[in-house]
């Protein structure tokens, strides 16, 4: 049997301060929530075709042998695919938002290479803003 996988499904992140980090990814990336599940420390947001996950430190459903908690980098990071890509006017909307962010480089994804920016949410999540692939 071959595993195909067409795309990423969600990506999780356990939160220290989730209301704080649901603010953070409606506000600054556009991310509406999708699914509530606040009984079980859990919001589920959409993320163009995937889901972003964002789980309470101690919720019902977290794991301990998940790694450490409520430290930032819960993850290395999650690449999120955008279009258009400029990455000045990204910068500038992150920094507004009191993002740290990094260099815009070429870096390789899905689709190949192209541009892309790094930068942190409020518990030092990684997140890389991903540009279309080059011509």
């Amino acid at each position: 049997m071959q595993i195909n996988i067409r795309e990423i499904d969600h990506v999780v992140i356990r939160c220290a301060d989730i209301d704080n980090m649901v603010d953070f990814y409606r506000t600054v990336l556009g991310c509406p929530v999708e699914k509530e599940q606040r009984d079980l420390g859990l919001v589920q947001m959409r993320a163009g075709r995937s889901l972003i996950d964002l789980l309470a430190v101690g919720a019902k459903i977290d794991r301990p042998e998940s790694g450490q908690v409520g430290r930032g980098r819960n993850m290395d990071h999650q690449c999120v695919r955008v279009e258009p890509f400029d990455a000045d006017s990204l910068r500038a909307h992150l920094e507004k938002h009191g993002a740290r962010v990094g260099e815009e480089a070429r870096r390789y994804g899905a689709e190949g290479f192209g541009p892309s920016l790094y930068f942190f949410d409020p518990e030092g999540n990684m997140i890389e803003l991903k540009g279309p692939p080059e011509a």
